[in-house]
This record gives C-alpha cells, structure tokens and sequence, in this order.
C-alpha cells in the first residue's frame, strides 16, 4: 500500500476543508431528491461536480419510495455496477434509469 503524501499542516488543513465542502454538497444534492426539488432527469444532466461524485447507487435511494433494496435491483436490471459514479454512467444507462423510474 502507498503510503500518503508528505502534506504540511496548512496543506493538510485545506484538504480537509475541500473534503468537507464536498461532503456538504453531496448531502445537499441528495435532500433535494429526497424532497422533491430536484428530479431524477435534473440531477443526471446536471454539470455540478458534486452530482457526478455520487455513486449512483446514494442519489437512487435518495428518491422517494426507493429504498436500498429497490435501488440494487434496478441496477443490476440495468447493468450499473455498485461502486459506478453518477458521471461514469453511459448515455444507455442513464436513459434506462429514467425510463424506469419515469423521470
């Protein structure tokens, strides 16, 4: 295993700041496909890096009425593999999603 990079204080301080910047915007992006003011449709054709960062399998159980169960099944009937991130998805599978989810 690599060993990490050699970072200052200051460096480290920063990265960890980003990190937690990320991790805010990610949780953002999914409470608002929990509640509704983002759709399915908005958030794949989204641009915002925090939408392309999350795994596919979070942002489907984000939705409402689909659960961990639910979202892994779908998935597998597509063809999306449990660790695929929201900007690695193809054109296919990004269409499939939303004809099943009817989005």
């Amino acid at each position: 295993m690599a060993t990490p990079p050699a970072l200052t204080p200051e460096q480290r301080a920063a990265a960890l700041e980003k990190a937690a910047q990320a991790r805010a915007a990610m949780a953002d992006v999914k409470a608002r496909l929990k509640i509704g003011s983002m759709s399915l449709a908005e958030a794949l054709k989204s641009d915002d890096p925090a939408v392309g960062k999350l795994k596919v399998v979070s942002m489907l159980e984000s939705l409402p009425g689909l659960g961990k169960v639910k979202a892994r099944r779908l998935m597998e009937e597509i063809g999306i593999a449990d660790n695929r991130r929201v900007q690695g998805l193809g054109p296919q599978q990004r269409a499939a999603l939303l004809e099943h989810l009817g989005s």
